[in-house]
């Protein structure tokens, strides 16, 4: 089973590794991962026992806690840091003047207390750690870093500077904590979308339960201003609606009787009753809130190069300081006295100390996953939810769109547009149809949904996968569906010449007809097509059961100029491999079919009020709104955040070069060298919020 489990305090990526490392030690746990940007722990495990052990083991990592089943992370003021700090700050500028009017043994004594107190102020929380994680055997850890170079500066006398590095260091631990909590703060506001409460109808009277309470068929109220709790169908006459939260659409949204509504929507109107038709377990809303908790577990392959660099790198930079602080006043002294001895000794230590300190990878290891949360977050406050990081990272580089016809780019709402019999009438052979089509869930079902089907009694429906329905009424089998499945069958057909989809109908070795059934384009799938396009996407695909002429009518209305019709599940498959030969293909579809498809193709985007339950499941994004032009703001999305990511790197690694460089050949101040640490830092998580400004067009 899969858990996520909530937990604060945890201060630092390297720590979380740290964390990852050990209860990845945990018998019974099959994977965990846990994310310092979301401060979550996504454990795989098979009983409850080993849940309670990781809980266990967590809570006695430093001051890490596992917050309480269905807690999440508030936003904290930071009062008693800032305090700290300006505390610290005091006693510095203190000691700092101690030091310039003061004299002798007294004032020695005096500017070293005071100096004292300012370190203690600000830096015992990283001296405890260090001891811990010594202790531990965690030693190549921030906290380590800064603790020597402190107390190094001290060692060779310079007082004020130990205290500067601290108290610099400290106040960018707390900016990067403030910027990286805002940004999850931002994502968790999703959380909020879930009612704590339902208002529902039990034995006559309205009682006050729990959204996980709800059964299908239970009968709710909905009051103004409420949210819904679960999926449902309207039963009064209309309602209006605020979809902002779950669809990105920032127009109210109103429903007429019988349409559904899903959970997460705000009533934004009077009050008006629903019937539940889901479960929510299978709630839109829950599916929302899984999606997203679970999206930064999938991890992005920069992400992951940079974890495994910051295993290596860290321990790499402690040698090269260590060498640079012994070897080279050594080699400085065999140069200028021709003997071995410490020339200079001094000069190099603290070299070799602002060397350690610039070392500090917090900026690629920080700003490189809170760039990915935060494009996950755009995502989905824009009614798009995407999986994973990873699916980011491909989304930014797809070649080719394929897109499935019905659903996707049509609305996916039939109707009928022509019957034709032979031996029967027009209405007995809607009647059939319709008898066994309320068998199906299929969109062209739903052309059917107002025929009167009653004198029909029908069993042992089959569904025969991308050619139609094979059922009994009575003594006679009955087969409806296209031209493969009445020619599989023995028949031959008549050729319809028909733009509309075809259904045939026989019975018992006997043609009855065929009926058309029709389905309009979405209104925003030409102008989603030209935003992919201009988004520097040149090849897009239609792959579709249906006949070529329709297809190829509803190909040109968009602006899709290859088409593959008459294609079954499978061979659907088969041609997008062909397609993943001349790069990364995304394909948007949203039915059942479309699945096996979905986890073939480099990512897939669910069509449809989340879609069937197996295309949701099989796909990368979901569109929760079933509006194409969230797909060019998912690519938008996803190529911004590659950027930034990309930047983020190589801005990191050049800048840590240059003031290593300068750090190590002594012409950079201890204090100055965590300044360019913390700035380094703090430019690259700025940067990283660049994801949310939206430029239209622009990556």
């Amino acid at each position: 089973m899969k858990k996520i489990l909530h937990i604060e305090n945890l201060d630092c990526p390297v720590c979380a590794e740290a964390l990852q490392s050990d209860l990845s030690k945990v018998k019974g746990v099959n994977a965990v991962s846990v994310d310092y940007v979301t401060q979550t722990i996504t454990l795989d495990t098979d009983n409850e026992e080993t849940v309670q052990k990781v809980i266990k083991k967590t809570n006695k990592f430093e001051e890490v806690r596992v917050l309480e089943e269905g807690s999440t992370l508030k936003k904290d003021g930071k009062r008693k840091e800032w305090l700290t700090i300006f505390l610290s700050a005091l006693l510095f500028i203190a000691g700092i003047l101690t030091e310039q009017f003061s004299s002798g043994t007294v004032g020695k004594v005096c500017y070293l207390i005071v100096y004292g107190a300012a370190y203690l102020a600000v830096g015992y929380p990283v001296l405890i750690s260090t001891f811990k994680n010594i202790i531990k055997g965690r030693i190549f850890d921030e906290n380590f870093l800064m603790t020597v170079a402190s107390i190094g500066a001290v060692a060779l006398g310079e007082y004020g500077e130990g205290v500067l590095v601290m108290l610099l260091y400290q106040l960018g631990e707390l900016l990067q904590s403030i910027a990286v909590g805002n940004s999850r703060c931002s994502v968790a506001e999703l959380m909020e979308l879930k009612s704590e409460t339902a208002t529902v109808l039990k034995d006559g009277e309205w009682k006050i339960l729990s959204p996980e309470e709800v059964t299908i068929g239970d009968v709710l109220l909905i009051k103004g201003g409420e949210k819904v709790p679960v999926d449902g169908i309207l039963l009064s006459e209309s309602a209006t609606l605020d979809t902002k939260y779950m669809t990105g659409e920032s127009e109210p949204k109103r429903i007429k009787q019988g349409e559904e509504l899903l959970s997460g929507y705000i009533n934004a109107g009077g009050v008006y009753e629903m019937k539940a038709v889901r479960p929510y377990e299978d709630s839109a809303v829950c599916k929302v809130l899984d999606m997203v908790e679970n999206a930064t577990a999938r991890k992005a392959a920069p992400e992951k190069f940079i974890t495994k660099f910051a295993r290596v790198y860290t321990p790499i930079v402690c040698g090269l300081a260590l060498l640079l602080a012994v070897v080279a006043p050594l080699v400085s002294g065999l140069i200028v006295e021709g003997r071995l001895f410490f020339n200079e000794f001094p000069r190099w230590a603290k070299s070799a100390l602002t060397f350690l300190v610039v070392s500090c990878p917090c900026a690629l290891i920080i700003s490189v996953p809170l760039t990915y949360f935060t494009g996950i977050g755009v995502c989905a406050k824009k009614g798009i939810l995407v999986k994973g990081a990873m699916y980011l990272d491909v989304a930014a580089k797809i070649k080719t769109v394929a897109f499935d016809k019905t659903g996707t780019l049509t609305e996916g709402n039939f109707t009928v547009c022509g019957v034709h019999v032979t031996s029967v009438t027009k209405s007995e052979l809607l009647a059939v149809v319709a008898a066994i089509e309320k068998n199906s869930s299929h969109p062209i079902a739903r052309a059917f949904s107002t025929v009167d089907s009653s004198d029909y009694i029908v069993d042992n429906v089959t569904e025969i996968s991308g050619q139609g329905l094979c059922a009994t009424i009575g003594k006679n089998t009955v087969l409806i569906g296209n031209e493969k499945l009445l020619k599989g069958h023995g028949f031959t057909p008549p050729d319809c010449d028909s733009i509309y989809t075809v259904i045939h109908v026989a019975k018992d070795g006997e043609y009855l007809g065929w009926i058309e059934v029709g389905d309009r384009l979405k209104e925003e799938a030409h102008s989603a097509v030209q935003d992919l396009k201009s988004l520097g996407i040149q090849r897009f695909v239609m792959l579709t059961g249906d006949r070529y002429e329709r297809a190829q009518k509803i190909a040109n209305e968009v602006g899709v100029y290859e088409v593959k019709a008459q294609l079954l599940p499978d061979e659907k498959l088969l041609y997008t491999e062909e397609l993943k030969k001349d790069g990364l293909v995304m394909y948007v579809g949203d039915g059942v079919n479309d699945a096996p498809v979905m986890s073939e193709a480099d990512c897939s985007v669910s069509m449809g009020t989340l879609g069937s339950a197996a295309a949701v499941e099989a796909s990368d994004f979901v569109l929760i709104s079933d509006n194409l032009k969230g797909l060019g703001e998912c690519v938008r999305t996803a190529k911004r955040t590659r950027t930034i990511v990309m930047q983020n790197i190589l801005f990191s690694i050049l800048m840590k070069t240059g003031f290593m460089f300068l750090g190590a050949a002594g012409v950079l101040p201890l204090w100055l060298a965590v300044f360019a640490d913390v700035g380094v830092m703090l430019l690259a998580v700025l940067n990283s919020f660049r994801v949310r400004i939206k430029k239209k067009n622009h990556v």
